[in-house]
C-alpha cells in the first residue's frame, strides 16, 4: 500500500485529494467539530461521512446537554465549538436540571428538532472556508513508519494527509440487534463501516467490542395524553451560547408515565428472550443507561420506573420513550409498550434496538488524543470508549485543534482535569482507561464549585482566543462582563448596611436574624434566605444599567467564596504535579523503590507526568514518591 502511494505520487504529484492537513473519518458530533476547527484554524480539511444525509445526526434521543454533558457543550462553546450555538437555534424545550441543589450541578438541557438540528449542521460543513465533505466509506488508513499517511475509500481512492482523525461513532463492524436478530448495520439502519476496524486491528491498535441501545419511537396521534403528566420547559430561556439570540418561540411540552406490574411482569417472563441474558450480546453496554429489561432485573424492590415522552422535532409524529431503551423481540416491546397508562394504544413507528460496535482502548492515547505508538493519528467521540453526543463533540474538538496545530507547526493543547469537565473526560479515559462506554457526570471531578456551566467562558474563552477559534469582539465582550463581576462584588463589600427598623424588618421577613452592628452588604448576601431580589430596598444604589446575569455570577463567587479558596488551593497543588514531566524513555525497571505492579502499569500506560501517574489504578504514594525522588536527583 505505502509502495503504491509513492508511485501514484510520482506519476500524478496534483492528485485530487492528497494534499490534506486533515482528513476526519465521521460526520458525527465528533467528526463534525474536529472538522469545524481544524478547517477554522487554517487548516485545508477533508471530512468523509458514510452518507451524507446522516451529518449531525442523532440516532439516539435528539437532545443536547443534561446532568454534567450541558457542563461539557458551555464549555465546548467557550473554545469556539458549534454544538451549542446549533442547540440554541434548534431547541424545543429548555430545562435547567437540578436547581434545587446548588450552582456547582446546574445542568442546562435542550430537547432538540432532530432533522433540523441534522439540516444545519450539514449546512454549516458545507459553508466553511478550507474544509471538503465527502461520502465515502473508509476502509483503510495508509501508514508509513508508524505514522498515519492518508485515508484509501471503499471504491480505491487514496486521499493523502497530514493527520488523520477517527470518529467513526458505533458504525465500526456495527451489528443491530433485536431479539435474536442481528443485522450488520450502523445506528438508524445505515450503512455500516466493515473493514476499517480490521485495519487498525493489523496496525497495531487494540480493539474492543462495547454496546449501546435505543428506545422506539411512536406516533404521537396514538398516545392518550389526558392521563398523563406533563413537563413543561422553563418560562426562562438561557442559551449554551453567549453568541445566540433566543427569540421566543412556544415550547414544546413533554409528558411522564410509569411502568407498573404488568409491564415488569412482561419483561421478567420473557427474560429468556432477551439478547442480553439469552447470550447473543457480547459486547459491554452503558451502565449509567440500562435497558428496561436490565433495570427491572437489577432493581427488583421497585415497583415502576419513571418514562419521558419527548418530541422528535416539530415536522414529525415521532415520539422518543426515554427510559425505555431495549433489545426485547419487537412482539414483546409492544406488549411492555402497550402495558402503561397512556400508551395503551400507541403504534410503534421505529422499534427498539441494541447495537454493538468496535473500538479502541483509550489507554492508547496521549492527552491531545494522538496515538502513543502511531503518530498523526487521532482518535475522537464514541471510537475512545464514550457514551453522548456531548462527550463526543469534546473530544472531537480538542482532536481537530492539536490536528491542526501538528500541521502548522504549533505547540500541542491539552486541558487539564482541574480546568474543565473536557479536560477531566479525556484525563480519566488516558490514565483510566474505561472498560464500558464512558459517560461525564458531575461527581466525577473533584473540583465542582469551580468547574460551573456559568463560568466556562472564564476558564476557558482565553484559550479558544489563541487558538483563533474565538472573535477578538467576542473575547472583549467576555473581559467587560468578568470586569462588571469584579466591580459589583468590590462594591458590596464596601457598601455598609445599617440596623434600621426597615433593615431588619426585611431581614425577619425573609426568615433570618436581625443585625444589631452595621455590616458590610456582602455579609448579607452570604446568608442562604437572602438574595439581590429580596434586599432591592436595602440595596437602593444597585446598578440599574448592568445585565441580570452580572448579579447571578457575583452571587455565585460570593456565597460560595470559601468552597472556591479551598478548591483554588487544591488545583494549585494539582496543577504542581502536573508540572512534573516524565521522560519519555525512562527506564522505570531501574528505578529503586517501584513496585514490579507499578513498573507494569507505568510502561503500559508511559504518563507524561506525576500528576497523570498519581490517578493510573494501583499506582501507590510510594511509588509517587519513589518517581519524585528520582526525579529531583535528575533534573
Amino acid at each position: 500500500m505505502n509502495a503504491g502511494l509513492k508511485n501514484m505520487n510520482k506519476s500524478n504529484e496534483n492528485m485530487y485529494g492528497y494534499d490534506y492537513g486533515a482528513a476526519v473519518i465521521g460526520g458525527g458530533h465528533a467528526g463534525i467539530e474536529a472538522a469545524l476547527a481544524s478547517a477554522r484554524m487554517g487548516v485545508k480539511t477533508i471530512i468523509f461521512t458514510l452518507s451524507l444525509d446522516a451529518i449531525g445526526n442523532m440516532p439516539c434521543n435528539p437532545s443536547v446537554g443534561g446532568t454534567g454533558k450541558g457542563h461539557l457543550v458551555f464549555e465546548i462553546d467557550a473554545l469556539g465549538g458549534e454544538m451549542g450555538k446549533t442547540a440554541d437555534k434548534t431547541m424545543l424545550q429548555c430545562r435547567m436540571l437540578n436547581l434545587s441543589k446548588g450552582p456547582a450541578v446546574h445542568s442546562l438541557r435542550f430537547q432538540s428538532d432532530r432533522e433540523k438540528y441534522r439540516t444545519l449542521m450539514k449546512e454549516i460543513l458545507e459553508n466553511q472556508k478550507n474544509l471538503d465533505i465527502y461520502q465515502a466509506e473508509i476502509t483503510e488508513i495508509i501508514f508509513e513508519n508508524k505514522r498515519a499517511a492518508g485515508v484509501k475509500t471503499r471504491t480505491g481512492e487514496i486521499f493523502g494527509a497530514k493527520t488523520v482523525i477517527i470518529a467513526c461513532g458505533t458504525y465500526l463492524e456495527s451489528s443491530i440487534i433485536v431479539g435474536d436478530v442481528s443485522i450488520e448495520s450502523g445506528a438508524d439502519n445505515m450503512a455500516r463501516s466493515s473493514y476499517l476496524a480490521e485495519n487498525l486491528k493489523q496496525n497495531g491498535i487494540d480493539m474492543r467490542r462495547f454496546k449501546t441501545g435505543t428506545p422506539a419511537r411512536v406516533h404521537s396521534d396514538s398516545i392518550d395524553y389526558s392521563v398523563l403528566e406533563i413537563q413543561r420547559g422553563d418560562e426562562e430561556i438561557i442559551n449554551f451560547s453567549d453568541e445566540s439570540i433566543y427569540i421566543p418561540l412556544p415550547q414544546r411540552v413533554c409528558h411522564i408515565t410509569f411502568t407498573n406490574e404488568e409491564t415488569h411482569r412482561i419483561i421478567r417472563e420473557n427474560l429468556h428472550r432477551s439478547p442480553m441474558y439469552s447470550g447473543q450480546i457480547k459486547g459491554t453496554g452503558a451502565r449509567y443507561c440500562p435497558s428496561i429489561e436490565d433495570k427491572v432485573v437489577r432493581f427488583a424492590d421497585k415497583d415502576r420506573h419513571q418514562i419521558f415522552i419527548e418530541p422528535m422535532g416539530d415536522g414529525t409524529k415521532e415520539m422518543y420513550l426515554q427510559g425505555l431503551s431495549t433489545s426485547m423481540p419487537i412482539d414483546i416491546q409492544r406488549k411492555i409498550i402497550n402495558s402503561m397508562k397512556g400508551l395503551e394504544n400507541a403504534k410503534i413507528m421505529r422499534p427498539a434496538y441494541a447495537i454493538e460496535y468496535d473500538c479502541c482502548d483509550p489507554l492508547q492515547l496521549r492527552r491531545t488524543l494522538e496515538f502513543r505508538n502511531i503518530e498523526n493519528l487521532f482518535g475522537a467521540g464514541q471510537f475512545n470508549g464514550t457514551s453522548g453526543y456531548e462527550e463526543a463533540a469534546a473530544q472531537g474538538l480538542i482532536a481537530g485543534i492539536n490536528a491542526a496545530l501538528k500541521v502548522l507547526g504549533k505547540p500541542e493543547f491539552t486541558l487539564g482535569r482541574a480546568s474543565s469537565y473536557i479536560g477531566m473526560l479525556i484525563d480519566d479515559l488516558v490514565t483510566k482507561g474505561t472498560n464500558e462506554p464512558y459517560r461525564v457526570m458531575t461527581s466525577r471531578t473533584e473540583y465542582r464549585v469551580s468547574l460551573r456551566q456559568d463560568n466556562a467562558g472564564e476558564r476557558l474563552m482565553k484559550y479558544g482566543f489563541e487558538l483563533g477559534l474565538i472573535s477578538p469582539g467576542r473575547y472583549a465582550k467576555l473581559q467587560t462582563k468578568l470586569e462588571q463581576i469584579e466591580q459589583e462584588i468590590t462594591r458590596v463589600k464596601n457598601k455598609t448596611v445599617y440596623p434600621t427598623d426597615q433593615t431588619n424588618k426585611i431581614l425577619l421577613e425573609n426568615n433570618t436574624s436581625e443585625i444589631n452592628a452595621a455590616v458590610k452588604l456582602i455579609d448579607l448576601l452570604k446568608r442562604p434566605e437572602l438574595n439581590y431580589n429580596n434586599l432591592k430596598e436595602i440595596d437602593a444604589d444597585r446598578p440599574e444599567d448592568i445585565p441580570e446575569n452580572i448579579f447571578k455570577s457575583a452571587m455565585i463567587r460570593i456565597r460560595y467564596d470559601g468552597y472556591i479558596k479551598r478548591e483554588e488551593a487544591e488545583i494549585a497543588r494539582h496543577k504542581k504535579l502536573e508540572g512534573r514531566k516524565i521522560p519519555e524513555d525512562l527506564d522505570y525497571p531501574s528505578l529503586k523503590g517501584l513496585r514490579i505492579e507499578a513498573v507494569q502499569k507505568l510502561e503500559k500506560h508511559c504518563p507524561e507526568n506525576i500528576g497523570e501517574a498519581s490517578r493510573i489504578s494501583g499506582i501507590s504514594p510510594a511509588d509517587i514518591t519513589a518517581l519524585l525522588i528520582y526525579l529531583d536527583r535528575n533534573q
